[in-house]
């Protein structure tokens, strides 16, 4: 991965957050420092418990206390959550500004545009608190084009279902 490359993985086919821990795990052995920040994915994430034993060379936050999804949650659990996202958020940006890592994964940010928690104003801001040699990869379903206007790579991810035996004659 390039140093200061903003990526994003989106799309409705799998793999995404594994693309980006990957990445993740590369810049590792490279002995990049990595921060990994989850969002949506409620408190109970813990298939990725594994990166913590990655310490301290990759760190995995969620600041989100609801073992539910967002999507799952009434509105009043959501509006708790909003605050805790935006303490996510925030700590985003200080990693940036204090030069904590060198290599930034917002896992499921994207979804935050959807949900209406952040905005393309909050995004810039982020991007503006990064130094030139740190990277960013967001993952999420869905990509607007003024996200895209603001990073410098999207790869979009599709999953195509065959029945056994089948092929459509393109792979």
């Amino acid at each position: 991965m390039e140093q200061g490359l903003i990526q994003i993985y989106a799309g409705d086919g799998r793999g995404k957050t594994s693309a980006a821990i990957g990445q993740g795990i590369k810049a590792a052995g490279a002995g990049r420092s990595v921060v990994i920040i989850q969002f949506l994915k409620g408190n109970a994430a813990g298939e990725f418990d594994i990166i913590k034993r990655l310490e301290p060379e990759m760190k995995l936050f969620s600041f989100e206390k609801s073992d539910k999804c967002f999507i799952d949650l009434t509105d009043e659990e959501k509006l708790e959550e909003i605050q805790n996202i935006r303490n996510g958020f925030n700590f985003a940006k200080k990693v940036l500004s204090t030069g904590e890592c060198d290599l930034l994964i917002l896992d499921e940010f994207l979804g935050l545009f959807d949900n209406e928690i952040m905005t393309i104003e909050d995004l810039k801001e982020l991007l503006a608190a990064k130094s030139e040699d740190v990277g960013i990869i967001m993952t999420g379903i869905h990509v607007s084009d003024d996200v895209c206007r603001c990073v410098d790579e999207v790869t979009k991810l599709e999953t195509t279902r065959f029945m056994k035996g089948e092929s459509n004659g393109s792979f």
